[in-house]
């Protein structure tokens, strides 16, 4: 049904009024408008229509038997927005009952409760809300027509005490003198029986909210014992009612007590019956029942060769047949459980040396993934992480060697002051042997190397984060864009490789002879970043999709997908290179295709994407490198971004 056409929709919804017993079907959308169709008296149904403007906005439409509108037969001003069954779905996140609706129309007094839930569009995006009306009064005529009902009361409560329905003539609301609805409490019925059972409940329990398990109750009602029932009824959307049924005990016992009369003298008869002709029977099955029981017993011992023959009773033959082909059976089953038994063994052999060596590769396969796991920590930031460590390590780095210099000289200069004054005072002596200047002399030059050689080690790592991030080639200059390609493939190796999600991405290079090409480098692998990350997104939803499929319809169904990343360059010609990226995913379709490259716009969940790393891949591939960006999409099958930039810029 298109919500948006609500002539249509509410027409509908009055076909369905002909076939339920509902009062209103109805729906109300986010811009305010609606429709739907109701029952304001047992023999008129009408068709509403209101749109979303704040006054005199609703209309209600007469009916012919068709369904068609007739003429206008009401106006009154309606906001979806102020209405229980429209905010309350809303609030409890999903569809819930609405509380008791009470609307007095000048001939039929409107007392329901509604049924509500949400409505959402392809995108998931909220349109508003269905609902339906079920009558207080319906609810009471299906309690009177009950079995339990026609001796005894039926009646259901909520929580608060209030009725809701119950058998009877008696409604379970008032109507009074100026057209206020007020609805009745069970403890102060009309009806003495529901007044009597409420009232004796409440006592009991306190509140009727207290009552939280079934209860069956033996109740002295008008100096009669009564049985009462009284049922929790409670559903997930919001519903929390006590259905109570009671009735008189003679009403349960009179048919009891003609039942166990009958029973007996059934009984009896039975039993006269049975005796003669069990005599019978038994003197006609014992002889052959006796040969059966020494014949079982023999092939419980193992004599597997035991058969019987047939005799005159037809039953006894079919049992003697069956224990002849039971005895055979047995006894090819015995030799081929032999047979089958030596085939075992060798058998469980074989399993047991074949799980032996897979165990072997499994716990071999769980050291290989741990250690993957713990390169996989690289991420993005390699631009920044590069430039704040590279220069305190330059600046520790080229200071090294003045210090090992400087350091030099102090120790020479304190050997030459100690050649000369061999015997210091008793303070400066007392020095010495605080700080363990020999000790000193031989381990100061050890951390000045090993301090050399992890700045070394840092400088090498700086060094390689560089050759991604290209931080320090800001301008144009020549450079090979297969290294840039293989940076940004080993800072998303991680990525790639399997996980308890789907295996690991194939990756296929097919690299032509490029030239050195002048180009922004740090901006280029920008653009590699995005796409291979978009390509691996694809994948990875493909494969999540088909294997979700699987789980339902079974994996033989589904062709095998194998999640693949390709990577093509080439030169076009003297003065042009593309480099095409492609993946099998689920491909792109043609509306998608057209936004693509839009700013902001993305297809990813919120928290996921921010719609910008395609627009200024465009942006860097078209306006700082005088290139071009294609997309070129199959749905179903895959994707595939072609840059071409010029040589020379």
């Amino acid at each position: 049904l298109d919500v948006n056409d609500r002539e249509a929709v509410s027409r509908y919804f009055w076909q369905q009024m002909q076939v339920y017993d509902l009062h209103y079907i109805g729906f109300g959308l986010e811009t305010g408008a609606g429709g739907g169709a109701g029952r304001y008296n047992p023999d008129f149904i009408t068709i509403d229509d209101w749109d979303g403007q704040p006054v005199d906005n609703w209309q209600s439409y007469a009916t012919d038997d068709q369904g068609n509108r007739t003429e206008l037969v009401d106006t009154l001003t309606w906001n979806n927005f102020e209405e229980d069954w429209y905010t309350g779905p809303i609030a409890a996140g999903g569809p819930v009952w609405s509380p008791v609706v009470t609307i007095n129309y000048p001939d039929f007094p409107y007392v329901a409760v509604s049924a509500s839930r949400p409505i959402y569009d392809e995108n998931d995006q909220l349109l508003g809300m269905v609902a339906a009306d079920v009558h207080l009064l319906s609810l009471s005529e299906f309690l009177g027509e009950l079995e339990a009902s026609q001796q005894g009361s039926v009646f259901i409560l909520e929580r608060d005490g209030l009725l809701l329905a119950k058998s009877g003539d008696e409604p379970p609301f008032l109507v009074e003198e100026d057209g206020d609805i007020q609805r009745v409490a069970a403890t102060e019925s009309t009806d003495a029986m529901v007044q009597a059972v409420s009232q004796q409940l409440q006592d009991r329990f306190g509140e009727f909210g207290q009552i939280e398990t079934g209860q069956m109750l033996q109740l002295d009602l008008a100096e009669e014992p009564h049985y009462v029932n009284v049922t929790p009824w409670q559903d997930e959307f919001g519903l929390d009612w006590l259905v109570v049924v009671g009735g008189p005990e003679s009403a349960f016992m009179a048919q009891i007590n003609a039942n166990t009369r009958t029973t007996v003298l059934l009984c009896l008869l039975a039993l006269a019956v049975t005796t003669v002709l069990g005599i019978l029977t038994a003197q006609r099955i014992s002889q052959p029942i006796t040969q059966l029981s020494w014949a079982t017993d023999r092939l419980a011992k193992g004599d597997l060769s035991q058969r019987l023959s047939e005799g005159n009773i037809k039953e006894m033959n079919v049992l003697t047949r069956a224990f002849n082909s039971m005895a055979q059976q047995l006894q090819k089953s015995f030799q081929t459980l032999a047979k089958n038994n030596e085939l075992l063994e060798s058998r469980v052999e074989e399993r047991t040396a074949e799980l032996q060596q897979t165990l072997a590769e499994l716990q071999q396969t769980q050291m290989q993934m741990v250690q993957s796991e713990k390169m996989s920590s690289l991420g993005q930031l390699v631009a920044g992480v590069a430039h704040e460590i590279n220069n305190p390590v330059n600046f520790i780095h080229g200071n090294l060697s003045h210090t090992a210099e400087y350091s030099h000289d102090l120790l020479a200069l304190v050997s030459l002051y100690q050649q000369r004054y061999p015997e210091p005072d008793a303070e400066i002596q007392a020095e010495i042997e605080e700080i363990d200047l020999d000790f000193m002399r031989q381990d100061l030059p050890k951390i000045l190397a090993s301090m050399k050689v992890g700045t070394e080690r840092i400088r090498q790592i700086v060094l390689s984060l560089r050759n991604f991030s290209r931080v320090d080639e800001a301008e144009i200059k020549p450079v090979s864009l297969h290294d840039g390609l293989d940076s940004t493939l080993m800072i998303l190796q991680h990525r790639l490789k399997a996980n308890s999600q789907r295996p690991e991405i194939q990756l296929v290079k097919h690299y032509g002879k490029l030239p050195l090409v002048e180009c922004y480098a740090g901006p280029m692998n920008q653009v590699f970043m995005n796409i291979l990350t978009n390509a691996i997104d694809a994948v990875e939803e493909k494969y999540t999709a088909l294997h979700a499929k699987s789980a339902v319809h079974g994996a033989k169904d589904l062709p095998p997908y194998v999640p693949t990343l390709e990577i093509r360059t080439r030169t076009l010609g003297a003065k042009t290179v593309e480099i095409a990226i492609a993946d099998n995913g689920n491909g792109i379709p043609e509306a998608v295709k057209a936004r693509i490259f839009n700013p902001f716009f993305t297809t990813k969940p919120v928290g996921k994407g921010t719609g910008m790393g395609m627009s200024i891949s465009h942006q860097i591939v078209t306006e700082k490198h005088s290139g071009q960006i294609d997309c070129h999409s199959t749905p179903g099958q895959g994707t595939e971004f072609r840059i071409q930039i010029p040589i020379r810029h």
